[in-house]
């Protein structure tokens, strides 16, 4: 078994630590000043070191920046008797694990070692497991079906249609379906199309001539001819004006397009992938979204899902992107305590992958320690309301949406006894028969969302409109009662 390594030229300090590490059963090995230290390194390697800031023949910050060339894994305490902002922060700056100010308590500094033990081999593992990291990430049954999914379409052409909230990694997926398909050596050309106007997208989309319109000075290739061999990936193509839908249509059905003021037509060889949030469905019935375009997307559907739907898989991500913001910032990754750990996996991410890797790059940079306690984390996740234990790879309850809820439901927080508990659900339960007699689809979505919308405008009536003190009252986290507002549209 690897020891703890201890240096400081205080005989005092080693021979304390030491006895106390030995009661433990910990095997350790202690040195006077670091040259000794080094020169041990070219033998063997210790499982933590802790080393005094200050000492005669190279300080402790110098041992720290040689150690984190050498051996970047390896969790090192710094001790000091000079309890000052300089040295706290020159230490985290250089990678420390721990910053320990002397005189310290015994108890407590044995314990940050165990912990420092602990992180040490836990991160070493996840390290060795994410040498060849790949383009995605997942060990959750939704996901794993989704990259079965891209399996067996990767020697396919047909077109794909990825459905999925903001954030969940719907261009990784398309991405990822370009590489591996015939065309992976052809161009992936990505356009947004609910971030470009709507006077402008035909001419992205499409490309122009000169002098199509007012300065058009040269003609210029659009997206389907960048992508021309390759993937065109069409992010939210829910909010494509009707107008282009048509010509998105055309160029599906016969490969064949014309630039904006041109009069000559383009073949089209490209594979289209595209993506939205939205129930296009629903979108087809409003007469927002052509239902003959529609049929010609969606030949291939893949449902990414939510963070909140594969829990499990947040742990490995999360660790991931503190690596990743780590390297981008030139420090020493963060590393999430179990309590820190607990909560992020118990948090709904409104905003899915996304949020999660603005939450871990945020650590990386504001977190007081290298080790990431549950108070650390950012206020969104603190009144954020985690899973109960053994629900960490449950789907939540799906959003339902519309108008009211039928007219015996009760009051949302309303303590019911049982026979107006069954009444309301039995309520429930023939509206939902009607619905289905009748052969209306979307059966769930629409009674959730009438759910869903009662118990909110109930709620905010309680609170006279405070969002904050409604989610409370509800259960759920102030950024979950924002993003179900919107989706409702109850802040019309």
């Amino acid at each position: 078994m690897k020891s703890i390594w201890i240096v400081d030229d205080d005989h005092s300090i080693r021979f304390v630590l030491e006895k106390a590490l030995a009661r433990e059963g910990l095997p350790v090995r202690s040195f006077s000043q670091s040259r000794d230290l080094l020169a041990a390194l070219e033998e063997d390697t210790p499982l933590v070191l802790v080393s005094d800031i200050r000492m005669p023949g190279g300080s402790g910050l110098e041992l720290l920046a040689t150690i984190k060339k050498r051996l970047p894994g390896l969790p090192v305490i710094i001790m000091t008797a000079y309890s000052d902002l300089d040295s706290a922060v020159a230490a985290f700056q250089g990678g420390a694990f721990e910053y320990l100010p002397k005189p310290f308590d015994l108890s407590r500094a044995v314990e940050l070692i165990r912990r420092a033990m602990e992180e040490g081999q836990r991160e070493s593992v996840v390290e060795e497991a994410q040498v060849q990291m790949p383009e995605m990430l997942g060990q959750a049954p939704a996901m794993q079906d989704v990259f079965r999914a891209i399996g067996r379409l990767s020697q396919s052409h047909v077109t794909v249609l990825i459905t999925g909230e903001s954030g969940s990694g719907k261009e990784l997926v398309a991405r990822a379906l370009h590489k591996h398909s015939p065309r992976a050596d052809g161009p992936f050309v990505a356009i947004n199309t609910a971030a470009i106007p709507k006077d402008l997208l035909e001419s992205e989309l499409f490309g122009h001539e000169r002098g199509a319109f007012t300065g058009a000075q040269a003609s210029r290739r659009g997206r389907f001819e960048q992508a021309e061999g390759g993937t065109l990936f069409l992010d939210e193509i829910g909010d494509m004006p009707l107008d282009l839908q048509t010509r998105l249509l055309r160029v599906l059905s016969d490969g064949q397009y014309y630039r904006v003021g041109g009069h000559s037509p383009q073949r089209a060889n490209v594979r289209v992938v595209a993506a939205t949030h939205q129930n296009l469905e629903a979108l087809v019935r409003e007469g927002r979204f052509r239902e003959d375009l529609f049929h010609r997307l969606n030949v291939i559907r893949l449902r990414l899902p939510p963070l909140r739907e594969r829990r499990e898989d947040v742990p490995l991500l999360a660790r991931y992107f503190l690596q990743r913001s780590a390297a981008e910032l030139g420090v020493e990754p963060k590393r999430l305590s179990d309590a820190a750990l607990q909560r992020l996996v118990g948090f709904d991410f409104p905003g899915n992958v996304r949020q999660l890797e603005n939450i871990c790059h945020w650590l990386s940079v504001m977190a007081p320690s290298q080790v990431v306690e549950a108070k650390d984390l950012p206020q969104e996740l603190l009144a954020g309301v985690p899973v109960a234990a053994g629900e960490a790879g449950a789907a939540p309850v799906p959003a339902l949406g519309g108008s009211e809820l039928p007219s015996a439901a009760p009051s949302p927080g309303a303590t019911l006894p049982g026979p107006q508990a069954d009444a309301w659900v039995a309520e429930m339960a023939r509206e939902a028969r009607r619905l289905l007699a009748a052969g209306e689809t979307e059966v769930w979505d629409r009674l959730t969302r009438r759910f869903e919308a009662s118990l909110i405008l109930t709620a905010l009536e309680l609170t006279r409109g405070r969002r904050i003190e409604a989610a409370q009252k509800l259960g759920i986290g102030r950024n979950t009662i924002t993003r179900k507002i919107q989706e409702l549209g109850l802040d019309a």
